[in-house]
This record gives structure tokens, C-alpha cells and sequence, in this order.
């Protein structure tokens, strides 16, 4: 993102802090990185003006505590509006203050509690895919460095922050940071992004005066569900025990080995205590890989980094429940068909009157996945059941909730072909009805009321004639009825409910349209205050050259393909420009831009003096379920057809498109998708970059793989295969590898090389020592890429 499309973005975004009535809130207003106002909304009466006199408070700030406050970056990041809408309280310096409409400002006692989430030690980050956009506001004496804390507690370094400067980092939910005094090295705060899709401002001056701050409670294990009954269940020796009241010891299994043992994380006690559940496994098996630091920083010599990484075809683990009568003392036979090859298991849990268990069971190869009840007599029957002939879109669309209350469940299925919810009524196993219907897709859902059976959803294409990726906020009835999405707004919308959700705050842009943002009536969409936005003088005033939005048909004559062209910002109609492709073709997701200021590495490209494209063929995600299964057992498709009828389309109406030099260019998955242009569609493409390609499936991470792949690995991973097809390679072709990249096996780029060389084939080929996943992204390595298509596009 360039400076100016991350100012745009800063000075739209609102992140509300709701008072308690959820009549009205304040937040924070940038009008530069550096630079920000409290704003007060108060809905009913539709004002939207300063909280307080900025720089009264200052003043009279600094004259009392003898810091220099500036009133455009007052240094503290909270403020506690009361109830009269006139008095402001707030922490500063380890005291706690009060700011009334007298314009008097004092000490004050009592709870000012800050939106921060400050962990009392350090834990690796959680897996959660919910982003978040946090702001860190550095008002400490000197500079701050931001370590990210990786899944397995390791410390990556992202950014150094300087004393009074504001960084807005995008993280996810549950991710963990530590934020460390860099000329000292003193960890300063472990801080844990929030469960909601808003900034987070930390100023870090109150904890250089000693101020108090709330502690976030670490991610903990799930608590152990025997601690209340009157005998609990164990593992010893991998073999399950019963532990009675009076201390006595009973073993209830004896079939437990070190490669077939219960897990004490999965015992599930019926209600009564008469029964449990307990997932008996098998680990998943070893497959280490070796990596070698060839230039380590600390030594001469190379090492060697090992670790575990699983591939398509290995053994994952296998759980199998197992359910036991504890008055009794013995197993009872369960028929384990409906189970037999698990890829993953997810509890559901006992139901309401005990008498069955309930699970989630994800067969290996992804064409089945059933939600199952175990009856305490040893029976098991389907209460849900997905099939497909290609795959269930488990790693993107898998969702269910339970409840509770009533005995049912909110599921989520493509079986109608777009991505919807049903009711399921899990007493009887049957679909009570359809919640969300239409050729459109349901993409998340963002609280489930139970009460008043409602449900609060982002919907994908729900508008006609825009966009099938735009999101849209939506809410609809348990039993399909009252269903309404917002329709104003052309574009994609972020946005978040008020606490009791009457309200909305809608940011909606295109890549073409800057950020606007509304506070609305959730109930019927209307804008109630324009609350921050940009115009486009502000844009044409820096000679911002738009990305055009473009659609046309695919490889079918019919089916539309969106994507945006970029020109330089020094475009000259009069002359001929190189095509440029920027692909990803993940079948996870979709990845065209669509909001403002998304195409920030396009533009750039562009600016070196060619017309670069990025678009999203058929086999990507979120259009419908024929279009996503054109991925199926054929990643070597890409889209790339589709691709190749929308750049000639484009062309058609654009003289300025020399589609005699047209070159393609990705990173991992993209990289594989960049090297299979120039192998199968070598008379159009005629340049690629390939950067940490993927470029043998079964060379590259299990789940992402056999998700699209399918299990057991058959012919069509190695018909997928750039290694297989080397021998075709027409156009020239850039391989860049890191070699310590831990996401994609170096090996697969390694095992290219070799294929290239075995066919007498000329490329070029750029490792890069030390280098990580996308390392081709480092300065060199984009240098090296634009020498790369210079030379056989512009020369």
C-alpha cells in the first residue's frame, strides 16, 4: 500500500467504542499516522463532533504533570465518556482523570478500563484466520521493535517503531506480539490482537510511568471436564482408568498401545455420569525434512534445520471414539463404518438428555463429512451428511453451531451449489429448512442469537450486476425468513454491529473508490451520519492514476471473470505497453482485489512502464461450487484459459496492450501457477517468475493439497506436476527459492531445476541464502525480477 492509499485508509476507519445505552460512542479520527482526534456520535440527536476541546486538555495536561502533550496526539489511547455526554475520564502516568465541561481538569478515582489486552507471559499465537488491523502508538523516549510470536513461540522480527510514531499493523485474532525497547532489548509488553475486526491503539507511555493495564487471560487447554463428577476417567500407560470416590483404581481399557492410545484431551462424560466417551488415536507419522543454512550469521560452517512436515499421501492422525459404561465398567461395541477413515474429528458433545454423543467426521479425501451420534446402547446414526464427487470446501466453509436449547444446529453446505445455512434438527436428523437461499454465498457468520433466533451473516454477490465478491452485511431468521442484506454502497463493505445490533459501521471502497464510512440503521441499511471518507480531488490532486475494473468471459463464452488493469502513472494512450500477469490461483480463496488500495504491488509493477492485470479464473473460490471444481485433481489448469480469453478481451478494446509480450509472475502456489503458463501456454505467456513454487503437489504440504487433490494420491498429482511437463517449456522462465522456506519444501524447486536441466532447457534460476518463504520479494530479489522481465519484454 502506497503512503497515500494508507492515509486514505487510516482517515476512514472508525473503530467504535459503544456506551452503554448503544445510543452513542466515540473513537478515534487520523487525520495523519501521527495525528488523531476523539470523535463523540450521539445517534439520536445525529451530532458527530469533538469529545472535548483538544487543546484546552493539553494544556492544562502538561501544566500538571510537566509532559509535553500535543493536542493532535494526546498520549493516552482511552477515554470513558459519562453518562451527561460532557465529562471524559481517562488514564495518564499511573493516575486516573476527569475532563468536565467546566474545562477543569483533576485527579479522579474509580475504574477507567483500557481496550488493551496485555498478557502477563508470552504463548505462541492461536490458529484463527479472523484479521484484525492494530494501531501501536509509540510515545515512549526511543524506539520500539515488534516481534511477532509465530505458532510455535518463536519470536519473528516485523518493525521498528520510532518514539511518537503511529504504525497500523494487520494481524489476526489471537495472534501474540511482543513489543521490546530497542536500545535496551527490555521487553516492554506481550500483547494478544483482540476477537474483533477493529484497531487497537497501545501507548506505550503508560508503561514507561508505571501505569496499571488490564491482563488479557492467556489461551488456556480446555479445562478438564472430570473435576466435578464423582469419579473421574484417566490415561496411564495410554490405557484408560476409572478413578472412584473412595481411591480406588479400575481400568476400563486394555487395548491402549504407544501407537494406538486414549487422549485425556478427548474424555466426554454423558450428563448422568453413567457414561463417557474417549477417543482412542493413532499419531500421525513422522516425515522430517532438512533444510541447510548454508551462510548462518553466528558461524562458518553450514547447519542443518530439521522438522516435521507432512505430505500428501502420509499418515495423519486417526481418532476413534470409543464409549464406555462407567457403572459397569466395560466398553461397548461401537460400529465404527460411518468413521473408519477420519481425516479430523471435531466434538459436538453429549446431547441434552444424554442419551446420545455427537460428533463431526471429516473422512480422509474430503468427498464426506457427517455429523454422527453415538447412542449410549453402542448405535450410530447420521444426523448431517455432505458428499461430493470432487471435495467438500471443509478448509474454507466448514461451519456448525449448536443449539443447545433446543436441540439443533446451524450448518453450512454447498449443496444447492452456492455456500448456504440450514437448520438441522438433531433429535430427528433432519433438515428442518433452508436458512439462506439464492446464487450467492453465505462467507461468515458474526453472531448467533439464540433468543431471538436470529443470525447476523457477511454474504458474498447477494447485490445483481456487481461484483460476486463484493461482502455485504446481512441478517436473517433461524427459519429463513427476514432476510435483508445492505444493497448501497456499490463495492466491498468492512463493517461491525453495535453491541445490541440496531446499528451498523459500514466502510465500503473499490479499488477505483476510496474508503466511505457510514453509521447506519441496521435494520434497513439507511445512513443515519457520513461519518469519514475521501473524495477523489484529493487523489487527483496527487496524480493517482485509478486500476480499472474489468469483466469478460472465460474460457466457456458465458461464465464472467473479474479482475483490474493497471496502467503506469505516466500512461500515454499512444503507445505500446508489455502485459504484465499477477497470479494466484489458490483454490482457498479469491484474490483479485477488490477494496481500495489493495493493489499496491500492481501499481508498482505498472510504474515500471507496463499494463499489469490480476484476475481470478475458474477453480478459485467463493463463485459457486462448479465453478471453485474446475480445481479438482487439475491445479495445473490454474485458470489459466479463463485468464487467457480476459487479457485478449481486454486487449480487444485496449490498442495499448501488446499481447505479443505478455509475461506472468507468483509467489508459492501463484509461482507453480507462473511456471505452468509458460509450460502449457507457452505461445501467449512468454516470460514467468516463479518465486517458491509449489511446483510438485506432492512435494507440498498435506492439507492444502489433498484438499484439492484428493486422497489416495493417484496420477493426477503427477499429471499437475511442472516437474512432469518440464520438457515443454517454451518461454523463459525465472525459478527463485529461498532456501530455508519452511512453507514450501525448497525441494520442489530444487527437483524443477533438475527437470529443466534433464531436458536441456535454459531459464534462470536464483537461490537465495538465508532466504524464506517469498523471499523473491526482498529487495534483490526484486530487482532480479525486473532485469529478468526487462530483458525479454521491453528489449
Amino acid at each position: 500500500m502506497g503512503p497515500l492509499e494508507k492515509k486514505l485508509v487510516m482517515q476512514s476507519r472508525v473503530t467504535p467504542h459503544w456506551l452503554p445505552d448503544d445510543n452513542a460512542f466515540w473513537y478515534r479520527r487520523y487525520d495523519e499516522a501521527d495525528k488523531f482526534a476523539f470523535v463523540f456520535v450521539d445517534i439520536l440527536k445525529k451530532t458527530h463532533r469533538p469529545a472535548f476541546d483538544h487543546e484546552r486538555l493539553a494544556s492544562e495536561l502538561q501544566k500538571q504533570t510537566g509532559i509535553k502533550t500535543h493536542p493532535d496526539n494526546l498520549p493516552f489511547p482511552f477515554i470513558e465518556i459519562q453518562p451527561d455526554h460532557l465529562c471524559v475520564k481517562f488514564r495518564f502516568a499511573g493516575k486516573k482523570w476527569q475532563y468536565g465541561p467546566d474545562e477543569m481538569l483533576q485527579e479522579t478515582h474509580g475504574d477507567v478500563e483500557p481496550d488493551v489486552r496485555i498478557l502477563q507471559k508470552e504463548v505462541p499465537s492461536a490458529h484463527t484466520s479472523k484479521p484484525v488491523a492494530v494501531t501501536f502508538i509509540n510515545h515512549s523516549r526511543g524506539p520500539i521493535e515488534l516481534f511477532w510470536i509465530d505458532w510455535d513461540g518463536k519470536a519473528i522480527s516485523y518493525t521498528r517503531i520510532d518514539a511518537g510514531v503511529t504504525k497500523q499493523q494487520d494481524t489476526y485474532e489471537g495472534h501474540v506480539w511482543r513489543i521490546v525497547d530497542e536500545p535496551s532489548g527490555q521487553t516492554k509488553q506481550i500483547y494478544s490482537a483482540p476477537n474483533q475486526v477493529s484497531d487497537v491503539f497501545i501507548s506505550l507511555i503508560e508503561v514507561e510511568h508505571g501505569a496499571e493495564q488490564t491482563k488479557a487471560q492467556e489461551p488456556t487447554q480446555e479445562s478438564d471436564n472430570n473435576n466435578d463428577l464423582k469419579r473421574s476417567i484417566f490415561v496411564m500407560d495410554d490405557n484408560l482408568w476409572l478413578k472412584k470416590r473412595d481411591g480406588s483404581k479400575v481400568q476400563l481399557s486394555s487395548n491402549g498401545s504407544a501407537e494406538n492410545a486414549y487422549d485425556d484431551a478427548n474424555i466426554y462424560v454423558s450428563p448422568d455420569e453413567q457414561f463417557a466417551v474417549v477417543w482412542q488415536y493413532r499419531p500421525k507419522q513422522e516425515h522430517t525434512i532438512h533444510l541447510v543454512e548454508s551462510s548462518p550469521d553466528d558461524q562458518l560452517e553450514p547447519k542443518l534445520k530439521s522438522f516435521q512436515y507432512l505430505k500428501p499421501g502420509d499418515r495423519v492422525r486417526e481418532d476413534r471414539p470409543r464409549l464406555f459404561d462407567l457403572d459397569k465398567q466395560c466398553e461397548i461395541p461401537v460400529d465404527n463404518s460411518l468413521f473408519a477413515k477420519p481425516y479430523h474429528l471435531q466434538n459436538v458433545g453429549w446431547s441434552n438428555n444424554g442419551t446420545e454423543y455427537r460428533f463431526v467426521f471429516n473422512e480422509r479425501g474430503h468427498q464426506h463429512i457427517r455429523v454422527l451420534s453415538i447412542h449410549r446402547d453402542g448405535c450410530v446414526r447420521v444426523l448431517v451428511e455432505e458428499t461430493s464427487d470432487t471435495f467438500i470446501d471443509y478448509s474454507s466453509k466448514m461451519y456448525w453451531s449448536l443449539i443447545e436449547n433446543t436441540d439443533e444446529m446451524i450448518w453450512a453446505s454447498e449443496r444447492s451449489g452456492h455456500n448456504h445455512l440450514y437448520l438441522v434438527d438433531l433429535q430427528k436428523g433432519t433438515i428442518k429448512n433452508q436458512i439462506t437461499q439464492g446464487s450467492w454465498n453465505v462467507y461468515s457468520v458474526d453472531h448467533v442469537d439464540e433468543s431471538s433466533r436470529k443470525l447476523w451473516l457477511k454474504v458474498l454477490g447477494v447485490v445483481q450486476d456487481q461484483d460476486p465478491c463484493y461482502s455485504y452485511p446481512a441478517h436473517v431468521n433461524f427459519d429463513g425468513t427476514g432476510f435483508w442484506a445492505l444493497s448501497e454502497g456499490e463495492g466491498t463493505h468492512v463493517y461491525s454491529w453495535s453491541p445490541s445490533k440496531r446499528y451498523l459501521i459500514d466502510t465500503f471502497s473499490r479499488v477505483d473508490l476510496p474508503p466511505q464510512t457510514h453509521l447506519r440503521d441496521a435494520e434497513t441499511g439507511d445512513s443515519i451520519i457520513f461519518l469519514e471518507g475521501s473524495t477523489f480531488e484529493t487523489l487527483e490532486k496527487e496524480f493517482w492514476v485509478a486500476p480499472e475494473r474489468f469483466v469478460a468471459p472465460g474460457r466457456d463464452g458465458k461464465t464472467p471473470i473479474y479482475g483490474i488493469i493497471v496502467r503506469p502513472q505516466n500512461f500515454d494512450a499512444s503507445k505500446l505497453y508489455p502485459v504484465l500477469e499477477d497470479i494466484y490461483a489458490g483454490p482457498q480463496g479469491f484474490f483479485a482485489p477488490k477494496a481500495f488500495a489493495e493493489g499496491a504491488e500492481q501499481r508498482e509493477w505498472a510504474d515500471h512502464g507496463y499494463v499489469v492485470v490480476k484476475l481470478d479464473g475458474m477453480g478459485t473460490n467463493w463463485r459457486s461450487k462448479p465453478f471453485h471444481d474446475v480445481c479438482y485433481k487439475n491445479l495445473k489448469d490454474a485458470g489459466l484459459p479463463d485468464r487467457i480469453a480476459w487479457i485478449k478481451a481486454a486487449a480487444s478494446t485496449r490498442p495499448w496492450m501488446d499481447l505479443s509480450r505478455v509475461g506472468i509472475f507468483g509467489v508459492s502456489a501463484g509461482g507453480q501457477n507462473a511456471a505452468a503458463a509458460v509450460l502449457h501456454h507457452g505461445d501467449f505467456y512468454k516470460a514467468a517468475v516463479a518465486d517458491c513454487g509449489c511446483h510438485d503437489n506432492r512435494m507440498d504440504k498435506l492439507w492444502w493439497n489433498e484438499q484439492w487433490m484428493g486422497y489416495p494420491v493417484d496420477k493426477s498429482y503427477a499429471e499437475s506436476s511442472n516437474v512432469t511437463h518440464a520438457a515443454k517449456l517454451t518461454g523463459a522462465l525465472m525459478l527463485i527459492v529461498g532456501e530455508l522456506d519452511n512453507n514450501v519444501d525448497p525441494s520442489s524447486t530444487m527437483q524443477m531445476v533438475h527437470a529443466l536441466n534433464k531436458n536441456d532447457k535454459d531459464y534462470d534460476f536464483l537461490y537465495i541464502p538465508g532466504g524464506e518463504h517469498g523471499s523473491g520479494g526482498s529487495e534483490y530479489g526484486q530487482r532480479r525480477q525486473r532485469a529478468f522481465f526487462e530483458r525479454h519484454l521491453r528489449q
